[in-house]
């Protein structure tokens, strides 16, 4: 679809990583759903956020989330107005298209918790008055796996409101070279001209429901999770939740081809960013090393059940 392997095409132009990590990016946004990134600084995460932003005509603001951010500094808050007796709503930096919630990791439960009626619902509750957030709304937020001094580990509840969970990875020789040439990346990202508005974007979104699933492929996805339910070394399969959200990201995933189902393929490209956030394995481990088997997992999986002909 043009549109969409124009909005690809035009944040590519900043974001030399993985070109899958932006095809990921754009799923996520297509499916109404919001993005996790685990991985170490420095890796363009804040650049993705911007380059999305502005390549779809939105609003973006970056958070950094630490240790005394109270939820009134993400929702707002009402202010006393004495010359009327009145209080007046001023609106916090979540009224925002795009928001990059940067170590969501390191803020408390409390603020943390602020942010799943906004994720779920499209709105904040703030004393007693409901108030509908900017459409399209996405997060990204990110994590350090290193580092633990100082975090709140997210909660399961809080995990799966995020639709994906990605890492970036290092850039290749090729593409580091690319990013130390001297450009400002970060830059060029503010600059970039949009290719869609919100209003395309809700039109995209809309289309993502009539992507047809064959009753195959609903079999090989419900295979799936059946699986994880069964697999040694995990303790919490996935749920049906997690089956339906599988199925809406291969929806999106085969939108960006263009084509109008969904083929095994797009299930099996999307898995692992959809379920390894959606299961509790065994292990004691953490950080990179608890990522890296969760992956380890699924791909078990995805190996162990057949494709539907």
């Amino acid at each position: 679809m043009k549109k969409i392997d124009a909005l690809i095409a035009n944040i590519r132009k900043v974001f030399v990583g993985d070109p899958e990590v932006v095809r990921l990016v754009v799923t996520a946004l297509l499916a109404r759903g919001h993005l996790l990134i685990e991985d170490v600084p420095g890796i363009g995460k804040t650049l993705l956020g911007v380059a999305l932003a502005r390549s779809i005509e939105s609003s973006f603001r970056r958070i950094q989330f630490t240790n005394d951010l109270l939820p009134s500094d993400l929702l707002g808050m009402s202010i006393f107005n004495p010359r009327e007796s009145t209080f007046s709503f001023k609106p916090g930096p979540i009224f925002s298209h795009i928001i990059l919630a940067d170590e969501i990791n390191r803020t408390t439960p409390k603020t943390q918790s602020a942010l799943l009626e906004a994720m779920n619902d499209l709105q904040v509750t703030v004393d007693g008055g409901t108030y509908p957030l900017p459409d399209p709304f996405m997060i990204i937020a990110t994590q350090n796996p290193i580092e633990y001094h100082g975090t709140f580990p997210l909660p399961e509840a809080q995990l799966d409101r995020f639709l994906l969970r990605v890492k970036i990875g290092y850039p290749s020789a090729e593409n580091e070279k690319e990013i130390i040439r001297g450009r400002d990346l970060y830059h060029l990202a503010a600059r970039l001209e949009p290719v869609l508005n919100p209003a395309e974007v809700r039109a995209l979104q809309d289309q993502v429901d009539g992507i047809r699933v064959d009753e195959s492929l609903l079999g090989y996805i419900v295979s799936l999770a059946s699986e994880t339910r069964k697999t040694k070394g995990i303790k919490l399969g996935v749920s049906p939740r997690g089956s339906l959200l599988l199925r809406r990201a291969a929806q999106a995933h085969a939108l960006t081809y263009g084509r109008d189902h969904i083929l095994p393929d797009d299930v099996k490209r999307v898995a692992a960013p959809v379920l390894t956030h959606r299961i509790v394995i065994e292990s004691q481990s953490f950080g990179l090393l608890r990522i890296h088997e969760s992956d380890t997992i699924i791909q078990g999986v995805l190996e162990r059940v057949p494709i539907p002909l």
